[in-house]
């Protein structure tokens, strides 16, 4: 019988297409997928690193694998990945006795390599060696369970050092991978059916072909907009300094890029903004958005916010509150400062505003807006928007969800085999983190013509 494997993943959209690529891997090397732990003989953890409670997670886990052996008298082989992996190395193996494999972020593609490795050897192995190779993977190995989207990595490590930010620490620094490779993986996504691609980086937007001098990430859209078959183009994430006035234009002009940007503004106070080393102020950050709004009206905004940040006065916070008044975005990922292992931050600032005070801060920073998603979703009842289908229920056979160009989800009732379609869906009640309608009167013949 063939062995099997688990793998969980933590953090960011990077770490979950990671995960995609070491299931693949697995599956050529002979293994097969389990959805629990109960049966598998190999469970990878794939971690991050951003938050300290995102890296908790790895132990608490590892705990619970603990606890597993204990009443079932087996315990699988388990092995950590990801950013935590890369940060803490040998460490890890100092924390729990239970991990067997250490495989840092630029030694994923040898995973089952090392399983057998560690396994011949019969003691744990550590492998975080930083080779920093052009972000290349083989295309046709990566194993997707999402039959409508796919991830796309086209920039792997950064260069910026943002004061708060260990992604340069365990991702290494900015690699790009060949536009020519970028293109056979949108086109072999195209021809399973998928009809939505999301391009990777962590800063996406500074993409800059190494095959092909001409061509940056506007250019690279331009590319995927000719493959046949996608529908819809998303990207992750970008910088504000690197949204440049072609981009904007590119957004305005190819019609499958998606009306959504991720724009990350961190603080909004330009004195906080400084100590994280974002290289914009808030006085740019807004003239951007006011350029984008100009010449894409129809485009929604989300971001990401640290409040507490050392230094961080009840002035800054509330320079950070009018700003997400203002911007009115879409969506927010918010999170409290918590101080990551060699950043500058954690090296040079104290982290000198109380616990307390950042989930003050926090609560308030949410709760206002949540108050501006329910207003923005609120003003779309009455109008009609192509959703595409992403989504059936796993409680109602009959309920599909899925998401608008914009990024907001849909739910709907509907039938399963749209699934992979786009659908106009008139919006009829609305709450802070989606909305709820039905198909246009013609929609069902459109449908059902669109499956055929």
């Amino acid at each position: 019988m063939a062995r099997k494997y688990l793998i969980e993943t933590y953090g960011c959209q990077m770490n979950v297409h990671d995960s995609e690529r070491m299931a693949g891997l697995l599956e050529q090397a002979g293994y097969e997928a389990t959805d629990t732990d109960d049966d598998a003989d190999l469970v990878v953890i794939n971690t991050c690193s951003v938050r300290e409670r995102a890296e908790e997670q790895l132990y608490t886990r590892l705990g619970h694998i603990k606890g597993l052996a204990g009443r079932t008298g087996r315990a699988p082989m388990v092995a950590v990945t990801g950013c935590v992996a890369q940060q803490e190395g040998a460490q890890v193996l100092a924390k729990s006795k239970l991990v067997d494999i250490v495989i840092g972020t630029q030694r994923v593609k040898m995973l089952p390599v090392l399983v057998a490795r560690a396994e011949a050897a019969a003691e744990p192995l550590v492998d975080v060696a930083t080779p920093y190779d052009e972000p290349t993977f083989p295309l046709g190995l990566t194993r997707r369970d999402d039959p409508v989207k796919g991830f796309v990595t086209i920039v792997e490590g950064c260069n910026d050092y943002c004061s708060y930010c260990v992604v340069p620490y365990t991702r290494g620094h900015e690699r790009m991978r060949a536009k020519a490779e970028i293109l056979r993986e949108v086109e072999e996504l195209a021809a399973s059916g998928r009809k939505e691609v999301q391009l990777l980086g962590q800063i996406v937007n500074h993409y800059q072909a190494p095959d092909d001098a001409a061509c940056d990430f506007a250019g690279l859209l331009e590319a995927v907009q000719d493959v046949r078959g996608i529908e819809r183009i998303r990207f992750a994430s970008p910088h504000p300094r690197h949204c440049s006035d072609r981009l904007i234009a590119a957004m305005r002009d190819l019609s499958k890029v998606c009306r959504h940007l991720h724009l990350p503004v961190q603080s909004g106070s330009t004195r906080v903004l400084k100590a994280m080393r974002r290289r914009h102020t808030r006085e740019e950050y807004l003239r951007l958005v006011e350029k984008l709004k100009s010449t894409l009206p129809d485009l929604q905004l989300s971001t990401d916010m640290i409040v507490g940040f050392p230094g961080e006065t009840d002035d800054d916070f509330r320079e950070t509150l009018s700003l997400t008044e203002a911007v009115g975005y879409h969506s927010m990922f918010s999170f409290k400062y918590s101080p990551r292992p060699n950043t500058l931050a954690a090296q040079r600032m104290p982290d000198d505003v109380p616990e307390a005070e950042k989930t003050r801060r926090i609560v308030e920073l949410q709760a206002l807006q949540k108050s501006i998603q329910a207003r923005l979703h609120e003003a779309s009842v009455g109008r009609t928007v192509d959703v595409l289908v992403d989504t059936t229920s796993r409680r109602r056979a009959w309920e599909l969800a899925g998401r608008t160009s914009g990024n907001t989800v849909v739910n709907f009732p509907g039938e399963s085999h749209w699934l992979g379609t786009v659908v106009p869906v008139t919006i009829e009640r609305a709450g802070a983190f989606g909305v709820w309608g039905r198909p246009a009167a013609s929609e069902a013949r459109h449908a059902e013509a669109a499956t055929c």
